[in-house]
């Protein structure tokens, strides 16, 4: 499965992979951005596949329900209630600490739409969790998928910010007018 993904991915559509996730580790968030189009989700499923490293994800619920919950759920997905009240965070560091394995992607927009402030989720589930960060670019503009190392978060959250912004500087969405 893993050849025939990196095929599809890198011989028929063109796209680059530029290194690899991390096989130490046992449990990380990854951040993958920017999120502008549904073909993100294929896209970066492909590039999991062809890594041959099984990445979770979370989604709304009611994306979960029948017929595609089945198929999400055999892709890794997580239903979630995404409510003010959910304690969204909170669950999601459980379910790191409930398992000996365990990586979850996540947008840090939260969404497809152009936004001028990331989501901090993400950010307080890794320092909940107490995991690393891995940073993936989704750039369309150059088909390139490009995984950093992992990131281990420190006490200053404004400097954290400024170390994600930088791996994400000038990477183009499928919607560049978006990312």
């Amino acid at each position: 499965m893993k050849s025939i993904a990196r095929f599809i991915l890198c011989k028929i559509l063109g796209w680059k992979l530029e290194n690899d996730f991390p096989k130490e580790l046992k449990k990380y968030v990854v951040i993958a951005a920017p999120h502008t189009s549904w073909l993100d989700f294929p896209i970066a499923i492909l590039s999991r596949v062809a890594s041959g490293t099984m990445i979770h994800f979370i989604g709304k619920s009611s994306l979960f329900s029948f017929p595609f919950g089945v198929v999400f759920r055999a892709l890794g997905g997580i239903p979630v209630n995404r409510g003010k009240s959910s304690h969204l965070v909170d669950t999601v560091i459980a379910i790191f600490n409930s398992r000996d394995q365990f990586v979850l992607a996540l947008s840090p927009e939260g969404t497809r739409k152009k936004v001028k402030k990331w989501k901090t989720g993400f950010y307080y589930i890794a320092k909940g969790a107490n995991v690393p960060i891995v940073m993936v670019t989704l750039d369309f503009g150059q088909k390139k998928i490009k995984i950093s190392k992992p990131h281990y978060i420190t006490s200053d959250i404004d400097k954290d910010f400024d170390t994600f912004r930088a791996f994400f500087e000038g990477v183009l969405g499928k919607k560049p007018e978006l990312s």
